[in-house]
């Protein structure tokens, strides 16, 4: 391909090895841009390969081992590669789902780098022709005892809520999860839902030579420029510099925004859309253009901005929130501009569709960017990294837990302190700042095992959950892995759902590293077999690379967002047991493995040892058995079986939603000390409730599908307590002490924030 020469800009620098570094590009990456362009790149094109080849757009590191992850089936309909996947849910509906990462942005400015996240991923779900109906969020933050980190959590949640809250879309759910691993560098991962007609699909491609490039929403500013750069380096102690770069959003004008592009899709006046996400316009027009085997021409004298004297450099590169490029047939810009003018947004033209596969950027009359849009979108370069173990942490996982206490004589005051953990106690704090109930759909709030929404136009829900325990992944990646996507599909089979499909946020530390590319690799490979084998394809997600402060990373965190189908809403379950008589059963078997629990970090302040194993095959069988009772109307109740145990577990489901609680009379047979049978984290287990005259069906449907079962007492009223009995220790307590700790720890902990 001919790729012309642009003309010298005035006040542009020279291109140094010094000034190629400060843009993330490699000795050897830079050579390969000369060798594309048959050139030296202009100022510019340097700024647009910077961040097109960036590890947030280009993938360069992970891009390899992305493959080995199973992304087809018969219900896929949109896999890996567009804005959102999509699957098909049956009676001509298509859900859109996918999950993106605001880490960077949100550990120096955590309200706007999470609202702008939430932004975002609406933006994601919408250009595909799907009406956003729920979002989720999984968050990860250091210890709560620290200011710093209060600070970035709540600024984290009200920035979620308010944005969610002002566009309107009910937060259904996800998780939070605190630990020093991450003390430095939070994690902020927001996860949409959207519904469409299957025949609404569009994508986000710039079809039919001659079409106009619109751009829509808000005039481009400065915030945000080299984000996408900025998101592909460490943080350090002078992150806070990078304050500018962080965007801001504005839920109003998203609001607008929404309602206008489905509009605009629905009307027949476009062939493309794409939200200028990271990279701005340069990522939405060049992936457009790839997209579709075509070039776009931009004239930069044409994009509407905001402050004045912006470069090309700048206003192709600026992450400003809230905007569009839309692909208009020709002809029917009129008719575009009226239904924008309806929803008060602007529509700019600033270029066209052209036939020579250029990325193609004019400033008056003078071209100051050619480059062929594939090899902004296609020719990033690949690597697959040598990947070693971490010696120190192969010794955490080695260390032998046998010299603890597994008998002592405080387990009550060891079980309370676990309930006021802010890993397990209530969460009420952060959901109540979220609408859950936007749009009346939502039939199972936050604080259950999975989000649960109604579909109005059938009898069908949507469940939707976000999981991953980073301690088990840092201490074995692959077991780790497999043991995140089984505990997603176990909170899905919990409340009635049928999994049907991943989006994960493989959030990272420098896969430069050997030790963090080894994590990197083992968890891709666990998170594949998990995958392959209960048939949930993913369909698409982020890499968030570089998580680390100071050179210490986080925990490697593989968040899995996982959707499932209830055919029939009258089979919803919740995980809260129903009344006093019914018989309590556990699904699965107890085990004496300690490694990477919540027991552990709480009361040793360790996080070693052998994670727990994971058996997907019982795995699998113990989704299809819960499905069968559930199906066959005999639960009261269902319940995963996470951090915290079996006795925490117990306590979520005895304590309820604080107006309608319950104790338990439990008698275990195990032959196992106290603290590995009350809390340990053994894999495979879910808490099942049915009335007493159900009881015996269940332990039958439960042999018929090889799932081992056990009943371990029975639901009594309040006033009776909370009573566990093993062969060699026991828990005795009362429920409103226990109901005090979980409901009030987690503000008790926020107070400080306020007085800080």
């Amino acid at each position: 391909m001919n790729v012309p020469t642009p003309q010298p800009r005035v006040g542009d620098p020279a291109i140094t090895p010094e000034l190629v570094h400060e843009h993330g590009l490699s000795s050897s990456e830079y050579e390969k841009i000369k060798e594309i362009l048959h050139r030296e790149p202009s100022f510019t094109e340097l700024g647009v390969f910077s961040a097109m080849w960036s590890e947030h757009c280009g993938y360069k590191n992970s891009k390899r081992m992305l493959k080995l992850l199973p992304t087809k089936a018969p219900w896929v309909i949109q896999g890996p590669g567009e804005n959102a996947g999509v699957i098909d849910i049956g009676d001509d509906l298509a859900l859109v789902f996918k999950i993106e990462s605001h880490n960077h942005p949100s550990a120096v400015e955590p309200y706007q780098g999470a609202a702008t996240g939430v932004g975002g991923i609406l933006r994601d779900i919408f250009t595909m022709g799907a009406r956003p109906i729920a979002v989720l969020d999984s968050l990860r933050f250091g210890d709560l005892n620290s200011g710093r980190v209060r600070y970035l959590f709540s600024g984290v949640v009200k920035g979620v809520g308010d944005y969610g809250n002002c566009v309107g879309i009910p937060n259904i759910g996800g998780e939070v999860f605190f630990d020093k691993g991450y003390e430095g560098n939070p994690i902020v991962n927001a996860m949409c839902l959207g519904l469409m007609k299957k025949d609404s699909l569009i994508k986000g491609e710039a079809e039919g030579v001659g079409n106009l490039l619109v751009a829509v929403g808000t005039a481009t500013g400065r915030d945000g420029i080299h984000g996408a750069t900025f998101a592909s380096e460490e943080l350090t102690e002078d992150s806070q510099a990078s304050r500018p770069q962080v965007q801001v959003g504005d839920p109003f004008t998203e609001k607008l925004l929404l309602e206008a592009s489905l509009e605009l899709i629905h009307s027949g006046y476009i062939t493309g859309i794409q939200d200028m996400g990271a990279a701005g316009i340069t990522s939405s027009a060049s992936e457009m253009g790839g997209r579709s085997g075509n070039g776009v021409e931009i004239n930069i004298d044409s994009v509407p901005v905001r402050e004045p004297n912006m470069t090309p450099y700048e206003i192709l590169l600026s992450e400003s929130q809230e905007r569009m490029l839309v692909v208009v047939k020709t002809g029917h810009m009129k008719d575009v501009k009226n239904i924008l003018t309806k929803w008060e947004l602007e529509a700019d033209e600033i270029g066209r569709v052209t036939d020579d596969g250029l990325f193609r950027v004019t400033e008056g009359n003078q071209t100051v960017a050619a480059i062929p849009c594939l090899a902004l979108t296609e020719d990033c370069p690949t690597y697959e990294r040598e990947g070693e173990e971490s010696v120190q942490i192969r010794d955490l996982r080695s260390r032998d837990l046998s010299d603890l206490d597994t008998k002592p004589s405080n387990c009550e005051e060891i079980f309370l302190d676990l309930l006021g953990s802010p890993n397990i106690s209530s969460k009420r704090w952060i959901y109540r700042q979220y609408d859950t109930t936007v749009r009346t759909n939502t039939i199972l709030k936050p604080g259950a095992d999975a989000g649960v929404v109604r579909l109005r136009e059938n009898n069908k829900a949507i469940a939707a959950t976000t999981d991953c325990n980073g301690r088990y992944v840092y201490l074995n990646p692959r077991t780790g892995a497999k043991a995140a996507v089984a505990e997603a599909a176990r909170n899905l089979v919990s409340v009635g759902a049928l999994p049907m499909a991943v989006t994960n946020n493989l959030n990272f530390g420098n896969p430069l590293k050997p030790e963090i590319y080894y994590q990197f690799r083992e968890a891709v490979l666990g998170m594949s077999e998990a995958c392959k084998l209960f048939e949930t394809p993913v369909t698409g997600g982020n890499v968030s690379f570089y998580n680390e402060t100071s050179s210490t990373p986080i925990y490697p965190t593989p968040v899995i967002g996982m959707v499932g189908i209830i055919e029939d809403t009258a089979n919803l379950t919740s995980p809260l047991f129903h009344k006093p008589g019914d018989s309590i059963i556990l699904l699965g078997n107890n085990t004496d493995e300690l490694g990477g629990s919540e027991y552990l970090y709480v009361s040793e302040g360790l996080v070693a040892g052998e994670p727990p194993e994971v058996d997907l095959l019982a795995e699998r069988q113990l989704q299809h058995c819960v499905l069968a009772m559930i199906s066959e109307g005999i639960l009261q109740s269902a319940h995963d079986l996470s951090e915290g145990g079996l006795a925490c577990a117990l306590a979520e489901s005895a304590l309820g939603n604080k107006s309608n609680q319950h104790g338990v009379d439990i008698i275990l047979q195990d032959r196992l000390d106290p603290i590995p049978l009350f809390f340990g984290e053994a894999q495979g287990r879910i808490l099942i409730s049915c009335d007493q005259s159900s009881s015996s069906r269940v332990l039958q449907v439960a042999k018929n599908h090889g799932v081992p079962c056990h009943e371990i007492g029975e639901v009594v009223s309040p006033s009776d307590g909370f009573n566990i009995s093993g062969r060699s220790g026991s828990l005795e307590i009362e429920i409103e002490k226990m109901s005090d700790i979980f409901f009030n720890s987690l503000p008790l902990l926020m107070g400080k924030a306020n007085k800080s």
